[in-house]
């Protein structure tokens, strides 16, 4: 979608557009009110600045409409489509490293009462084991904010991925 569309369409739409990013209900509205954009670049940083206030609460709210790594996202929508290609390098992962991942995935619910999040787009399943083992040994304030880091990172990456200028 052009930027010029993105800013001149009626705020539902654009608020189901934002919901894709990251579906936290009053991020996505101060998002839509924010509009007109003068830039691609300048949503992208308004919308970090905003992410930056996100809380557990949110975390929560945007989880539930996260598969776990390795997992087929559930739905046809644009959201389940963009999870889908931002775990694409799962579908050619070793079996081993799968299983990990898999086992790895319940430890962290067990642990942590959430799914695990990572930025799977750029990431090899390889490296996606390694930062799951890694983070199910830190405290759970500090995986919360590490977790809401990568929430971040998606919610950008998918603007940036939808919003042409």
């Amino acid at each position: 979608m052009l930027l010029h569309d993105f800013n001149a369409t009626d705020a539902e739409t654009a608020a189901s557009i934002v919901s894709v990013w990251a579906a936290i209900p009053r991020w996505v509205d101060d998002v839509v009110a924010g509009r007109p954009y003068p830039s691609v670049d300048a949503l992208a940083a308004r919308a970090a600045a905003l992410a930056d206030t996100w809380t557990r609460d949110d975390l929560d709210i945007a989880l539930s409409h996260h598969p776990r790594i390795g997992e087929r996202a559930t739905g046809e929508g644009a959201e389940a489509t963009a999870s889908a290609r931002e775990q694409s390098t799962m579908r050619t992962a070793p079996s081993d490293v799968a299983a990990a991942i898999a086992a790895g995935n319940a430890a962290y619910e067990q642990r942590f009462g959430r799914v695990f999040l990572i930025r799977a787009a750029g990431r090899s399943p390889e490296e996606m084991r390694a930062e799951l083992e890694r983070r199910l040994a830190g405290d759970d304030d500090a995986e919360a904010r590490e977790a809401l880091g990568q929430l971040a990172e998606i919610a950008i990456l998918r603007l940036r991925g939808m919003i042409d200028a």
